[in-house]
């Protein structure tokens, strides 16, 4: 699984919000590092200065998940092709041979995609065939 490295940039915390920074102690004195005045109106050490601060995020790649078809007695070989074709957007011939590897092995993988393509997948084929009247059946399985 790779990785990618990205930068966010967020504002820094205005010093009055960042907490005792005063190396003498809270009971010690305190002045801010840079006077107030006409150069520095805030009174703030960064003089109100807009500041960054970098974060770097680890970017994952996406969880996949391979789509099954499986065998059963009951469902046609032409549904299977159909649903093949139109769901999972196969050539009729990558169809068939899906459906013969699923014929023959009791189990044909459809394709391979992200979590919720995977899952929506799924589901279209469950709907299709129940309103067909055919208990195929479609699993997923994290590669």
């Amino acid at each position: 699984m790779s990785t990618h490295s990205g930068i966010h940039r967020f504002p820094a915390i205005p010093a009055c919000m960042a907490g005792p920074s005063n190396p003498d102690g809270p009971s010690g004195p305190s002045s801010p590092s840079e006077p107030a005045g006409p150069s520095n109106p805030s009174g703030m050490p960064d003089g109100g200065r807009d500041t960054e601060i970098l974060i770097e995020d680890e970017v994952r790649e996406p969880r996949m998940f391979r789509v099954l078809l499986h065998n059963d007695d009951y469902t046609t070989m032409e549904f299977v092709v159909s649903i093949l074709v139109e769901v999972f957007r196969r050539t009729p011939d990558e169809a068939t041979r899906i459906m013969l590897a699923v014929h023959e092995k009791g189990v044909g993988e459809c394709g391979v995609y992200t979590a919720e393509v995977a899952e929506t997948k799924v589901a279209l084929v469950h709907a299709r065939a129940r309103r067909e009247g055919y208990p195929l059946r479609c699993t997923l399985e994290e590669v």
